[in-house]
């Protein structure tokens, strides 16, 4: 017969989404910085799929987290630990019709020149002055912050998946993982890569709104917003 303890804690409850960014919001203060998903395997209360069951992508809490303490005074300092919200143009901005202006109503796109290379948009993130443009800048950005994010990388190869690694779990304890690097989390689809065949896709931007659960999405350009912009 099971103690009244384990007849508790043996059933499957849903944890409420608060107690989760409360959590989520507590290792932000203690660090003063956002955590990785890794370190909060490590030292959150909760397991991050939890998180990706209640709030979709790990780069997306930020942002959830803001509209939940906007109007907490308690969570003011962690608050300011945040990126600032990304402001979108409105499709339709209003036209005053009071102006008149000389400029063109669309960017003018310079002709690109085929004998040099296309560079992303600066991001001074260390060494690396632009954000990656394809598939061997994320690998070259993921190898520059694998140590910090809690992984060893074990090897690097041209066939599928792309790097065998081990990532730390607990303290003291490591397992090893498969990792495929994509410059675009769907370009795992349009590369016609199967689900069962790795554990993680590293890539420099998720879009890939029906990424099954089974399989952790690294997202760079968020992970690095949580980072130190130099090694200094």
């Amino acid at each position: 017969m099971l103690s009244p303890l384990l007849e508790l804690t043996s059933i499957n409850q849903r944890i409420p989404p608060e107690d989760l960014l409360n959590d989520w919001g507590q290792l932000t203060r203690t660090l003063a910085r956002i955590p990785t998903r890794n370190e909060y395997k490590i030292q959150g209360s909760y397991s991050p799929g939890v998180f990706d069951r209640n709030f979709g992508p790990w780069s997306s809490i930020p942002e959830i987290f803001r509209k939940f303490a906007l109007d907490k005074s308690e969570w003011s300092d962690v608050l300011a630990l945040l990126p600032a919200p990304i402001s979108l143009p409105s499709p339709h901005p209003p036209v005053n019709s009071s102006l008149v202006s000389t400029r063109p109503t669309q960017m003018t796109r310079s002709p690109r020149l085929a004998d040099r290379p296309t560079y992303g948009d600066p991001i001074d993130f260390r060494g690396l002055r632009h954000e990656p443009v394809n598939e061997d800048g994320v690998v070259f950005l993921f190898g520059m912050v694998a140590r910090e994010l809690g992984y060893l990388v074990e090897a690097v190869q041209a066939g599928f998946p792309d790097c065998e690694a081990k990532r730390q779990i607990a303290l003291g304890k490591w397992q090893r993982v498969r990792i495929e690097f994509e410059f675009e989390s769907r370009n795992f689809v349009e590369h016609g890569h199967p689900v069962d065949g790795c554990d993680i896709i590293v890539c420099w931007r998720h879009n890939w709104s029906d990424c099954p659960g089974s399989v952790e999405v690294v997202e760079l350009a968020s992970v690095i917003r949580s980072l130190p912009r130099s090694d200094e």
